[in-house]
């Protein structure tokens, strides 16, 4: 069969197939062909001729790229990552607290509050089980374990008593620079101290992993070859030496705190594990918020185990490097609590410091919002004058403790809520929180935005709308998850001690990352100084 385009006729051989047709339009031939007729007629048809072949020819080889390009062209959403989105709470006109949970922008929690433009996808569901990820054991149960994987190797420096126990006043015996604490375990101070302890518990524990008499599951084990350690560990009491050595005294041009710092630095910098590693793999613990303000710019590298960010610029802390720690709870913890919602008449709970800068000014605007409801307890509060047990019966009679912005994004109060049972309803933007990786907070605590916290009604009716069943469940939440946060000596399996650890443990593929990049052209430069 013959094919002809404006007169230039194909000879049968020929395929006739968009490619093919723009390879003859295209030839000189082709072109000649067609200018000669052109010429031939009167200058209008001529004219219309070239602009009828020139759209021709654009429209064929535009044909010609769509056809060479052809395929599917579509998302692939199992590449995407998976996503629950929740429903959306609109001004206190939500219907249950289960429809009002909105997946923050900033993070994996769940935060309650207005976020107009936001929609629902039905057929989803918030998923029941807390604990997510590799540390997830099937069902709604909890389990935390490090699901027989080896414990975390740990290197201590032995550092001198001044940096750790002697604070303390414990005095060391012989040439040993650690006490035996099969023996005698120095006590630490109570009080406010308390909550910032974190560093003594640890230290305890890679101790206690050297003796098999004293009962541990060992999350964490310490090793005397700092070339079989997965990390280093440097055991300063930073957050003692803060609270109780920081004030420069009239006669002195230094803190105690400040000369401690230096010390520790020089020494941890000079040693030869440090150097190996550019401290990439060391732990520093800083959990008091102004613990470490001189050493923490010098020790950037290392992994910092902090209570939050807040006083910290992100080249020296961020969640990806870092590991967050929890408070360790000043008020008594709600042992078998047999309470039910009906049974704690306060609806929500605050007691604590009232007047507080930066973030903390939102705590004021609540204070006058909340004060006129007559189910609501919010006032000022400290340890003194047996505050500890007033806030412990208070939070065991309620049924939502604020846990509210101060000077920094977390506080102790979070954890207190916790060890109370007690439903946590937390108002800070910036908080991160322990093992937030594993743990899903949304299960157990209420999040808002303070922008809308801040709103008149907004926060009393969004708490009223959460109706007995639902408080109830996530009261046994409470419960299961409140042995995460508990700090003890020895510690036990799924404890406040080996969850940090297993957080460490964690971080551990991404520090080799990071040490074994760092070492490719050093290695070249010392190979060639051996030559």
């Amino acid at each position: 069969m013959k094919f002809s385009i404006w007169g230039f006729v194909f000879p049968p051989r020929y395929d006739i197939t968009a490619p093919t047709a723009i390879v003859a339009l295209t030839t000189p031939f082709f072109l000649i062909r067609m200018a000669d007729r052109c010429s031939s007629s009167s200058t209008r048809k001529s004219f219309l001729c070239l602009f009828t072949m020139a759209s021709t020819l654009f429209v064929l080889s535009w044909f010609f790229v769509l056809r060479s390009t052809d395929r599917s062209h579509y998302i692939d959403h199992d590449l995407l990552p998976n996503s629950r989105p929740f429903s959306v709470i609109d001004d206190g006109n939500s219907k249950s607290f289960s429809e009002s949970i909105v997946e923050s922008s900033t993070g994996n929690r769940a935060i309650l509050g207005n976020t107009e433009g936001d929609q629902d996808v039905e057929g989803e569901e918030a998923p029941q089980n807390i604990v997510e990820g590799a540390q997830q054991q099937g069902g709604g149960d909890v389990n935390c374990n490090s699901n027989g994987k080896e414990p975390l190797k740990v290197y201590m420096y032995d550092l001198d008593p001044e940096f750790h126990f002697g604070f303390l006043d414990w005095k060391p015996e012989g040439k040993s620079v650690w006490p035996d604490i099969r023996t005698n375990i120095p006590k630490y101070p109570g009080g406010l101290n308390l909550q910032h302890s974190i560093e003594y518990w640890l230290t305890l524990d890679l101790l206690a992993s050297e003796f098999s008499d004293i009962p541990n599951s060992h999350a964490a084990i310490r090793v005397r070859n700092s070339s079989e350690a997965d990390v280093i560990f440097v055991p300063f009491f930073s957050s003692l030496s803060y609270n109780r050595f920081s004030k420069v005294h009239p006669h002195e041009k230094r803190s105690r705190d400040k000369i401690l710092q230096d010390k520790l630095v020089k020494f941890v910098t000079s040693q030869k594990e440090w150097k190996r590693s550019g401290g990439q793999d060391h732990i520093v613990l800083a959990h008091h918020p102004n613990s470490m303000l001189s050493a923490r710019v010098k020790l950037w590298p290392s992994l910092f185990i902090l209570s939050d960010f807040g006083r910290y610029p992100p080249n020296i802390a961020n969640v990806e490097k870092d590991v967050i720690a929890p408070y360790k709870h000043v008020i008594k913890s709600y042992v078998n609590d047999t309470s039910t919602f009906d049974s704690r008449p306060t609806l929500l709970y605050f007691q604590g410091a009232i007047n507080r800068k930066d973030g903390g000014i939102v705590r004021q605007e609540l204070f006058y919002l909340l004060r006129g409801e007559k189910d609501v307890h919010f006032s000022f509060g400290s340890v003194k004058k047996d505050g500890v047990n007033k806030a412990s019966h208070g939070m065991h009679s309620s049924k939502f403790c604020l846990n509210i912005a101060g000077d920094t994004p977390s506080s102790n109060r979070l954890f207190d809520a916790i060890a109370s049972h007690c439903v946590p309803v937390i108002i800070s933007d910036e908080i991160e929180l322990p093992y937030e990786d594993v743990l899903d907070y949304s299960q157990f605590c209420i999040f808002v935005r303070t922008s809308n916290a801040i709103k008149k009604k907004f926060l009393i009716n969004l708490i009223r709308s959460i109706k007995k069943d639902e408080w109830t469940r996530m009261w046994h939440k409470l419960q299961e998850v409140e042995r995460f946060f508990e700090f003890q000596f020895p510690s036990k399996e799924g404890d406040a001690v080996q969850m940090i650890w297993q957080a460490v443990a964690r971080k551990v593929p991404a520090i080799r990352l990071k040490v074994n990049k760092s070492k490719r052209f050093f290695s070249s430069v010392t190979r060639k100084e051996r030559l």
